[in-house]
């Protein structure tokens, strides 16, 4: 493009989001305490905000996820617990039968988006149709129009396509519910029947930071001005399958909510969640105002919250002391805790996170010429080069101790239940340590003549800075000439054709549901951003689906993490070490393990009353 005082096993690798890095407490039904008129705190964060669409694959990243969880409203969300929470106050779902499995979900009586216009059935539908992707005009590649500058779809991508870019698939989520959903006659509820069972259906459907307004999408995609009837012509040209009208709303939900900067369109940023963005100055700050027309549990006590964008991790602390800004989560290093230790009037928590370093390799393509990685010999050599022990005794040992260890699995959290079986099994331990001498005779076997490798990451921070330079050095030896392809608009650019040949990033849990990592490698999943593909893994990814048995999950993903190490997938290096500082002038700021991190419960956020003006 896309986690805590006290570290948190989860049980299971949630749904994931590109993390530029990370990090509230509170009740999980809101302060009602209120809100406080003219209050405002600041913090920061290490990559600036683009998209209030974070369900597209040019979207989702936690940079985005963090603020549309705050202004988008849902059916749950995850406290720091981390336990799911139904989120009453904006509507309510039941399980209306497990066979086949069908599920309603109702919207509050007076629920509206901040322009006073009803959330309804209209939205409702219009998530469907972009999660499902089941009006999607059949067999459309949209790679060929992808800008590989920026990772947006380019103007002439065909206008006369249905394309909703969600990286739905037919074997999971949304992807199984193909039958259109029934619509109340009160017009606030939808009736979802899937085509089989799914195990976490409870975490596909409109969760907080998810929906966005259909008359909103309506008014730009099909040229109507009045609110009502443009959410009525998005529900009839779902409702009717007009793929004429289809086309324009999926290119609009596709990619009319991205900027970067203050839209002058007002509409594009309509809110449903307890803040609304009010303010945005390009790579500087997004400022969010408490949203007058929030009615639910979650409202605000603090009226305006400002986000400053600060990708320096020592500018963040220097930003901190010198009261700049209020909170913190800057990417960990042994410099900024020994910096934090000088500064008084602020509160520390260090731990380990719920995001996970690695590289992964492009299996399609790629930017060099030969397409390297295409090649399993060179996919090999590759990683038995990339110094993983190197780079956590250096970086991140200093920073939290000996608990700083290689993460050995890309399905299991060190420390979860099956991580160690998996570990156990899986060929990971050919990598744990680096072997020049047996890169080089993989890299001769492999018939590759161009060695260059390009690495995408985030060139303006400096951990990952340094991890680029320890693997640049350490491949050089077997061969490999590796390039920069370091980029400040990196997560845009992730999975964009021709852009790179190797990624290093994170990537951050948002739940805790068995299925929800699975989009990652899963063949055209919204997440599978290095164009892998195996039947065999795609065959345990349907079966994951629908498994409920806790061993039979387990054993599961203990057979697809052995078969990715030996596709010779990419490697997994380190869990993020996790470094939160707040200021005393605001309260009730508890990190979770879970994505949006500190940000979770930024509704019960409270300034204390000695240091307000």
């Amino acid at each position: 493009m896309k986690r805590i005082s006290a570290a948190v096993a989860l049980t299971a690798v949630g749904a994931l989001a590109i993390s530029g890095c990370a990090a509230g407490g509170g009740d999980d039904s809101g302060d009602d305490s209120g809100l406080v008129e003219g209050s405002s705190i600041t913090a920061a964060w290490n990559q600036a905000f683009y998209s209030m669409n974070g369900n597209t694959s040019f979207g989702n990243a936690t940079a985005n996820n963090n603020i549309n969880y705050l202004v988008l409203d849902g059916f749950n969300y995850y406290n720091n617990t981390p336990e799911l929470v139904q989120n009453t106050s904006f509507g309510s779902y039941e399980l209306v039968s497990e066979d086949p499995l069908t599920v309603k979900y109702t919207v509050a009586e007076d629920k509206k988006w901040s322009d006073g216009t009803a959330v309804d059935a209209a939205d409702l539908l219009l998530y469907w149709a972009a999660e499902s992707r089941a009006l999607d005009t059949p067999d459309f590649d949209p790679a060929d129009f992808t800008d590989p500058d920026t990772g947006e779809f380019t103007e002439a991508f065909p206008t006369d396509v249905v394309y909703f870019d969600s990286g739905a698939t037919p074997t999971s989520g949304l992807g199984l519910v193909t039958e259109q959903p029934e619509i109340s006659d009160d017009n606030r509820s939808v009736t979802i029947t899937y085509d089989q069972p799914f195990v976490d259906w409870e975490l596909t459907f409109a969760t907080m930071g998810e929906m966005l307004p259909a008359h909103i999408v309506g008014k730009k995609a099909l040229g109507i001005e009045d609110n009502d009837e443009a959410k009525q012509a998005v529900l009839d040209a779902i409702e009717g399958n007009d793929a004429a009208d289809l086309a324009p709303i999926s290119a609009f939900w596709n990619g009319g909510f991205n900027f970067t900067e203050m839209p002058e369109d007002a509409d594009l940023v309509v809110a449903s969640g307890p803040y609304m963005i009010s303010d945005y100055v390009a790579d500087q700050y997004v400022t969010l105002t408490a949203n007058p027309e929030y009615t639910g549990d979650n409202s605000a006590n603090i009226e305006e919250i400002t986000i400053r964008f600060i990708p320096d991790p020592l500018a963040a602390v220097q930003a901190l002391e010198n009261g700049e800004v209020d909170i913190i989560q800057p990417q960990a290093t042994a410099d900024i805790t020994t910096a934090l230790e000088g500064i008084e009037g602020i509160t520390v928590d260090t731990s380990l996170g719920g995001t996970y370093e690695h590289v992964d390799l492009q299996f399609d393509q790629g930017k060099n010429p030969e397409n390297i990685f295409s090649n399993a010999q060179a996919r090999e050599a590759f990683m038995k080069v990339i110094p993983r022990q190197e780079i956590v005794d250096t970086l991140i040992k200093p920073i939290i101790g000996d608990s700083a260890i290689v993460r050995n699995s890309q399905i299991f959290v060190p420390g979860a239940e099956g991580y160690d079986e998996s570990v156990a099994a899986n060929g990971s331990d050919a990598y744990a340590d680096v072997d020049i001498e047996g890169a080089k005779a993989l890299l001769a076997e492999s018939g590759i003549t161009d060695t260059s490798v390009c690495i995408l990451y985030a060139s303006n921070n400096p951990r990952r800075v340094n991890e680029f330079a320890l693997i640049q050095a350490s491949a050089a030896q077997a061969g490999f000439n590796v390039t920069d392809c370091g980029s400040e608009e990196w997560g845009g650019l992730l999975g964009t054709p021709g852009a790179y040949d190797a990624s290093l990033f994170g990537w951050q849990s948002t739940s805790l549901g068995v299925t929800n990592s699975l989009p990652t490698f899963e063949t055209g999943g919204i997440n599978n951003l290095n164009f892998y593909s195996n039947a065999e893994v795609d065959d345990i990814i349907a079966q994951l689906n629908v498994e409920f048995d806790e061993q039979a999950k387990i054993d599961l993903q203990v057979e697809m993490d052995t078969a990715l190490w030996s596709d010779f997938y990419g490697v997994t290096i380190f869990q993020f070490p996790e470094v939160t500082a707040i200021s005393d002038r605001v309260t009730n700021v508890e990190s979770s393990i879970l994505a949006p991190t500190v940000f979770w419960n930024a509704w019960d956020w409270e300034v204390t009353g000695d240091s307000e003006e």
